[in-house]
């Protein structure tokens, strides 16, 4: 029978550490009506909370998760398939003839008359309701028109992007009807930007560790405001800062006085608020990227954004919300560069034979192409199940941010190889793809602090998960139905037999596909465990293994996509179909044999004295200030 000792459900504190760790979700379990394995199913309703609906997050306890899977999801209507195609050709017209990638790029601005005509489209208020003057667009219409956007020009679609989103999504999720009522129509239509105030010089990851303070003056009029903001996007020409400051709360039950972050709508036109010159930036240069100061600002009391002390909540979930956008872009990049590719590859002649002739550049289009498809069903997951009401989805939109950075990166490198000398020109396009697209693994949460997020998080389920289990034990015979489904689960794990099986959900040509992912899901539930039940709380401590754990966990939810994707199209008979469904064979080929790697490095013992070594190494870096080792023309 399972040992479960004290130590392994994570303590209070490492959730925290969990939460500050980046800028992501506060998990949260939420009513909901899906498919689990019969060891959640089994439990009470009475007195169990309902499960949560999240793929990836019930994937670290070993369940079975579809409700958000399979079928793929659907979300728009016949009549907002045509609201938003309305607006596809004006967004193409935009980018081909009115805006200029090449000229932003180079004087590192945007023209009024661009700007001019974003605001007459209609194109900076995509989120906000129509009654406030917006397009009122889902946020799988959006993903649509950002991926246009990211095809062309990635300056112009964060100059936009940061405004549509983190810029204004502050005050749609948590203003009153008062300050909706006052800025989104400015936001909207006012051709007045808005900005996100987050970090800080000393602040970057850890966001609840800002050290702007807001201090309520003797009137109760105003919060004086003192501090300053750093990298933010849109803040040469932002007029309205969402902004984020230490405030004093004081405890209703203890009376006790503590510092919480909150949220503040902050003007540029009041005193005290100023801006720095523009940074000098690798890429989207066309963004004004700015510091923000806070010289004894006052702020209206009326202008605090949700709940005194809510601000950490607020924060997280804006970010968490535009995540998927980002993947959106980028995947309209990735289209273009294998576009670009394919053009070259197909009429490059060397050799007496075309480049696409030759195996090595077959795998690498192919595999281009692959990443593409990966990315671009993760997107619509994402945005579908938000528009079906998913509050579930922030492991998810943490896997899609990582593994579309990353894949836009490989695409465009890998299209550079391909174009050869072309490819490294200023004139094929791809450079600028290049150095635009390196921020996105940086921004928004960076891409190593999000995999700690996504392993921690996930690990904090499955140490509640075994928690409960170790309850029932206590109680053996009114806990029947879990000690029995929980003990058969483990049993068929150990021998091969009972585990998870997604083929039921899949068309017939990806049984075998099916099978890799299921049998990834099952090595890597088990993998979870044995960490708990070895490391206990201390687990947050092997950030070597944690990487591991989070790259197998992105892998799994690839693969699960790409297969209820590919069945989609299967059964709809799309005339893609066929090239989908070998696609979903290839990822899960590749994925599944990645999960298999990673999970031997997490369990290896040579493993273990390899990451040792690596942090010894880390450590005399550290120490010099570079490099240890001397000149091999040197003697010592």
């Amino acid at each position: 029978m399972l040992q479960v000792g004290k130590n392994i459900v994570l303590t209070a504190s490492i959730r925290r550490a969990v939460q500050l760790q980046c800028s992501g979700a506060v998990v949260r379990n939420v009513s909901s009506s899906g498919v689990v394995h019969a060891s959640a199913a089994a439990q009470s309703s009475s007195d169990q909370p309902k499960p949560n609906r999240s793929f990836v997050m019930n994937l670290f306890s070993g369940k079975l998760q579809t409700a958000e899977l399979f079928p793929y999801p659907e979300p728009l209507n016949e009549e907002q398939r045509e609201y938003v195609q309305a607006f596809i050709d004006p967004t193409v017209k935009f980018y081909t003839e009115v805006n200029d990638a090449a000229r932003n790029d180079a004087t590192a601005s945007v023209e009024k008359a661009v700007v001019d005509a974003l605001w007459e489209q209609g194109f900076l208020g995509p989120f906000i309701p129509t009654e406030y003057g917006g397009l009122g667009l889902s946020n799988a219409q959006s993903v649509r028109l950002s991926e246009i956007s990211g095809s062309y020009d990635l300056g112009m679609s964060i100059y936009a992007g940061a405004h549509q989103t983190i810029g204004t999504k502050g005050i749609l999720m948590y203003g009153n009807k008062e300050q909706k009522e006052k800025y989104l129509p400015q936001l909207s239509t006012g051709r007045v930007f808005g900005a996100f105030a987050l970090t800080e010089p000393g602040t970057g990851s850890d966001a609840a560790s800002v050290k702007t303070k807001a201090v309520l003056s003797p009137c109760g009029k105003y919060y004086i405001l003192n501090g300053s903001k750093l990298w933010c996007s849109g803040g040469g020409i932002a007029n309205i800062f969402t902004t984020f400051a230490q405030t004093e709360v004081v405890d209703p039950k203890t009376g006790e006085k503590k510092s919480k972050m909150s949220a503040f709508i902050v003007e540029r036109g009041f005193e005290g608020v100023s801006t720095g010159p523009p940074e000098d930036k690798m890429g989207i240069k066309c963004s004004v990227t700015t510091e923000v100061f806070f010289d004894d600002a006052k702020v209206p009391v009326e202008n605090l954004l949700g709940e005194i002390g809510n601000g950490f909540k607020i924060a997280v979930n804006i970010l968490n919300s535009g995540r998927f956008g980002l993947g959106a872009m980028l995947s309209g990049t990735m289209k273009t560069c294998v576009e670009k590719a394919a053009e070259h590859v197909s009429n490059r002649v060397q050799f007496k034979r075309k480049l696409v002739e030759f195996e090595n550049v077959q795998e690498k289009l192919a595999m281009m192409a692959t990443y593409h498809y990966v990315a671009q069903s993760l997107t619509y997951m994402v945005a579908g199940n938000m528009d079906k009401g998913s509050v579930d989805f922030h492991l998810e939109a943490a896997v899609s941010k990582v593994f579309c950075t990353e894949a836009a990166w490989y695409v465009c490198d890998e299209a550079i190889q391909l174009l050869g000398g072309n490819g490294f020109m200023k004139s094929s396009g791809l450079e600028r793809f290049l150095r635009d697209m390196r921020i996105f693994r940086i921004f928004e949460g960076a891409n190593d602090v999000l995999r700690m997020f996504i392993a921690l998080t996930g690990i904090q389920k499955a140490g509640n998960d075994l928690r409960g289990l170790q309850k029932a034990l206590k109680n053996p015979l009114g806990n029947m139905g879990v000690i029995l489904a929980e003990g058969t689960k483990r049993a068929g794990r150990s021998v091969g037999v009972g585990g998870t099986d997604l083929r039921p959900f899949v068309a017939s040509e990806l049984q075998n596909a099916a099978k890799q992912c299921a049998e990834s899901m099952d090595m890597f539930s088990k993998t979870i465990e044995s960490l708990l039940v070895k490391h206990g709380k201390g687990v947050v401590e092997r950030q070597f293994q944690l990487a591991r754990v989070a790259d197998s966990a992105i892998d799994i939810y690839t693969m699960a996509a790409v297969l209820s994707r590919a069945t989609r199209a299967s059964k709809r008979g799309l005339s893609s179909a066929s090239h989908e469904l070998l696609m979903a064979q290839i990822w899960c080929q590749e994925a599944s044999s990645r999960v298999q790697r990673n999970i031997n490095r997490i369990h290896s013992g040579s493993f273990k004295e390899h990451y040792q070594r690596l942090a010894q190494v880390a450590r005399n870096v550290s120490e010099r200030r570079g490099l240890p080792h001397t000149n091999p023309l040197e003697i010592d």
